[in-house]
């Protein structure tokens, strides 16, 4: 859903920009190639109605996109360069957390983030997607990918410390949150349930542009 919502708009910025439109675009993918990981691959082959894909030393790969894409894509298989070592998983959670820090604190330091309270009257969480059930006791109509892009409410609690949010710029429920641009994220480093708020670090001061938060299964913590 959110793929498709992002190649529309890039759609739209290439009717409106020729320089957009004449470049095309490149699309880089992680290295997710199975189950799910594949599904999404060729989902955004298709919204984005590529005509190149480049399969870096994945023979496995390249043979299952070149069976499940359209003819007229053209597919190529690449040797990987040598000497070059496939990334650890705690190599890239590392990279991941750097990205995060620099997010905030800009190359070498050069930011400076801000840290203040949000109470949480003044805020409303969500998290995407609901908790798996059995098809057999879904709503008539409705499909486990319905029940995984669902907005579900999030009641503040200890547990969000160190989860980073994104800040929508939703102005209600009703804007389809979960594919409404973000204006910025922060990072929450604190909970205090007697006083009803939650302290985060973000890169501009208070307050906060908008309301609505999105809560990531993603953890950062400032340790550096």
């Amino acid at each position: 859903q959110i793929t498709s919502r992002l190649a529309d708009v890039f759609n739209q910025r290439c009717e409106v920009n020729r320089r957009a439109s004449v470049s095309g675009c490149v699309i880089n993918t992680c290295g997710w190639v199975k189950g799910s990981g594949y599904q999404a691959l060729v989902h955004a082959a298709s919204a984005f109605e590529v005509d190149v894909v480049v399969v870096l030393d994945q023979e496995r790969l390249y043979n299952e996109l070149k069976r499940d894409l359209p003819h007229f894509v053209r597919t190529v298989l690449l040797p990987k360069s040598g000497g070059v070592v496939e990334r650890s998983k705690d190599f890239r959670r590392e990279c991941r957390d750097d990205r995060i820090r620099e997010y905030f604190y800009g190359f070498r330091g050069c930011f400076y983030p801000h840290a203040f309270d949000v109470k949480f009257s003044d805020v409303k969480i969500y998290k995407v997607g609901a908790p798996t059930i059995p098809d057999s006791c879904l709503p008539l109509g409705m499909s486990q990918e319905d029940n995984q892009l669902k907005l579900v409410p999030v009641t503040p609690g200890r547990d969000m410390v160190h989860h980073l949010l994104s800040v929508s710029t939703a102005d209600s429920p009703d804007d389809n949150i979960s594919e409404t641009s973000v204006a910025g994220f922060i990072v929450v480093t604190g909970v205090d349930l007697e006083r009803q708020v939650f302290t985060v670090l973000s890169p501009a001061p208070r307050p906060l542009p908008k309301n609505f938060l999105l809560i990531m299964d993603i953890r950062f913590m400032d340790l550096k």
